[in-house]
């Protein structure tokens, strides 16, 4: 009998060893879980000295500054030719029913290409509201491409392509040519 109170007294006293073994482990996990968050969102922060050196370098590479009015060389539009650019597709295109056929010519310029026939329209009423008068089209793979002007010439159609992104920027800044095939 004395054996079984023993035993039974052992196993009770490991219990509570246990069980407060078991609180002090989670205290310890709380506090370790606590110190590494801190330490993760102290790290995060941007330091200004970083934005000063990049702001520094950024104005060290500034070199309308050093431009001599004397010797700049200004090109009439006859002396700029166009250069063509990966971004430039040709492709077969047809226009949905209900836009004008006639606002399609050889040479486009995309703003927009999209699967979803909601946003290529969002678009084109967009840029309807800005003063254009865009055409959605697909091509032969389903992508409908919202056209914002149309030209006959690749280099009229570049120099609209090139307006378009310098009026709004930074939007449509990956606005493309577009030739069509017949």
């Amino acid at each position: 009998m004395k054996y079984l109170e023993l035993c039974d007294k052992k196993i009770l006293s490991l219990h509570r060893n246990f069980y407060k073994n078991q609180k002090e482990m989670k205290k310890i996990l709380l506090f370790g879980t606590a110190l590494c968050c801190v330490l993760m969102l102290g790290s995060c922060k941007s330091k200004s000295s970083a934005y000063k050196q990049a702001y520094e370098q950024a104005k060290s590479n500034d070199t309308y500054d050093d431009l001599d009015d004397d010797n700049t060389e200004v090109l009439t539009t006859e002396e700029v030719s166009y250069t063509s650019t990966k971004s430039d597709k040709t492709e077969k295109l047809k226009t949905l029913s209900g836009e004008d056929e006639s606002g399609l010519k050889k040479y486009s310029v995309v703003i927009g290409s999209f699967k979803n026939r909601t946003n290529a329209y969002s678009l084109k009423e967009r840029m309807l509201d800005e003063g254009y008068r865009p055409v959605v089209a697909e091509n032969d793979y389903g992508m409908l491409r919202v056209i914002v002007t149309s030209f006959d010439s690749k280099a009229d159609a570049a120099r609209s392509r090139d307006a378009v992104k310098s009026k709004y920027a930074p939007n449509f800044q990956d606005a493309w040519l577009l030739e069509r095939k017949y």
